[in-house]
């Protein structure tokens, strides 16, 4: 995803005697893989060359259907070797695709590219692989935020400690808590298919973005050239393009798309942080399969790997939006070629980080395991403090004492104070209520019936949209 005269054409050697980034050879899916790949990328160009020379024909100039129906027989037939050679001699690779085209169309070479600049092809290809690139994105998350409400729905009643500063607090639902993660999935998928709405087509726009090479062709007949805009905009699929460009598009739409995917790498490191916390607790753990090793010196340790892989790309991700945010910022009048190269790399490892993440978190959300015993234990060990403060002080004023807290986090004892009520007689009219006063589902408030409204009410008309491809599972490479 770059423009033209780089030098970025040279190919990667194969095999394992040269770097391959991680994301394509390990992580990735094939699919997303294959949307930046490119084979996908000098075929959108072909068939942006099509476009614009069917539009040019329809609009009057001297194209023949033959030309034409030469063009649309070579749209796969790409000698990427030759490509390759040409760019090593012209250094500027859409010109070396322009004559490799124009060898398997040699009908069509002189009307290949008419009256375009490289960024017809380059920026009008990059608009179409982001579309695509949100359309493969979306529906993994919708089925992240499916498998989670899911999970959320399950144990939307299941008391558990909540924390604040990671210190105990008043109680909450394991459900609740899950819609918590929900809520920012939710933002993340309404922000993706913002932005994804909101793509425009460059256009087809010349080389400063005047259109005069356009108005030329067509001898001043301003008409025809906003015809020709309008028509290859349809063709490929876009509502509308920008009405005012440079010679590309303007590259704050770089900062949208990855300042979204950067807000969903903040919510997944979130989620994922929390899920590794709760691991530690042994409270909840992701899934383990039997062949699957903890660590290679203690057997037995379940580490949250999963969840680690999350964070430690969702990390990568939020970094991305930092590069075009600097290259919107130093695009010069009408445009300098500093971006291409960078933009080769961000907005590739950006879909591709962010497709790797939602992989893998819809691999975790199938499979999360609940202890509720532990919960309940731990809940068993702090409820007291938080249930009993009025009996506490009732104690104090009796001529008791409150050392409870220090029994338990000085000398590492467990919490007795309830036994302590129970065994004094000056309680005796509430020892029968104890159980009662001590239920943990009577801490939770709201919790269950928030957790039911939220999801009815927003999570699944949201994911509506999405039913036809919910059922997919995710598919580690690793």
């Amino acid at each position: 995803m770059a423009a033209a005269g780089d030098g970025g054409g040279r190919e990667a050697a194969c095999g394992h005697d040269s770097y391959r980034s991680p994301l394509a050879s390990r992580y990735a899916s094939p699919e997303m893989c294959f949307v930046f790949s490119d084979r996908y990328k000098f075929r959108t160009w072909r068939q942006l060359w099509l476009w614009l020379a069917e539009a040019e024909q329809t609009l009057g100039l001297p194209i023949t259907d033959e030309q034409i129906q030469e063009m649309k027989s070579n749209l796969d037939n790409i000698d990427f070797k030759m490509a390759a050679e040409e760019e090593k001699q012209l250094r500027h690779d859409v010109m070396a695709h322009v004559h490799t085209f124009a060898h398997c169309c040699p009908k069509a070479a002189g009307i290949i590219h008419l009256g375009a600049t490289s960024c017809y092809v380059g920026d009008n290809t990059d608009l179409i692989i982001l579309r695509k690139a949100f359309d493969l994105l979306l529906p993994k998350l919708a089925r992240v935020i499916s498998r989670l409400a899911d999970f959320a729905k399950e144990r939307a009643d299941l008391p558990t400690l909540g924390f604040t500063h990671f210190q105990p607090a008043q109680l909450t639902t394991v459900g609740k808590r899950c819609c918590l993660w929900i809520q920012d999935l939710c933002m993340d998928i309404q922000n993706l298919k913002r932005v994804r709405d909101d793509l425009r087509f460059r256009g087809v726009k010349g080389t400063t973005g005047t259109q005069a090479s356009f108005l030329q062709l067509f001898e001043g007949d301003d008409q025809k050239v906003e015809q020709l805009d309008k028509m290859v905009t349809e063709k490929a699929g876009f509502k509308r393009a920008f009405i005012i460009t440079g010679q590309t598009y303007t590259r704050k739409i770089d900062i949208e798309v990855l300042s979204v995917l950067a807000g969903l790498g903040a919510s997944v490191h979130k989620i994922c942080t929390d899920i590794r916390l709760l691991a530690s607790l042994k409270e909840l753990e992701e899934p383990f399969e039997k062949q699957q090793i903890g660590s290679s010196a203690m057997p037995y340790k379940r580490n949250p790997m999963r969840s680690e892989r999350c964070c430690s790309l969702a990390r990568h991700l939020m970094t991305l939006v930092m590069d075009p945010l600097q290259t919107a910022s130093v695009q010069w009048f009408e445009r300098t070629l500093d971006d291409s190269a960078n933009r080769r790399m961000c907005l590739a490892e950006g879909f591709l980080t962010a497709d790797t993440i939602l992989n893998t978190l819809q691999n975790i959300s199938e499979g999360l395991v609940v202890y509720p015993r532990v919960i309940e234990r731990r809940i068993r060990q702090e409820l007291p403090f938080m249930a009993t403060e009025n009996i506490i002080m009732a104690m104090v004023k009796a001529g008791g004492n409150r050392q409870a807290a220090a029994v338990v986090k000085q000398e590492g004892g467990d919490n007795d104070l309830i036994e302590r009520i129970q065994a004094d007689a000056y309680f005796s009219p509430i020892h029968s209520q104890l159980d009662h006063l001590l239920d943990p589902s009577s801490f939770t408030g709201r919790a269950s019936q928030q957790v039911r409204r939220f999801l009815e009410e927003e999570v699944h008309p949201l994911l509506r949209p999405y039913e036809s491809v919910m059922k997919v599972k995710a598919e580690l490479c690793v």
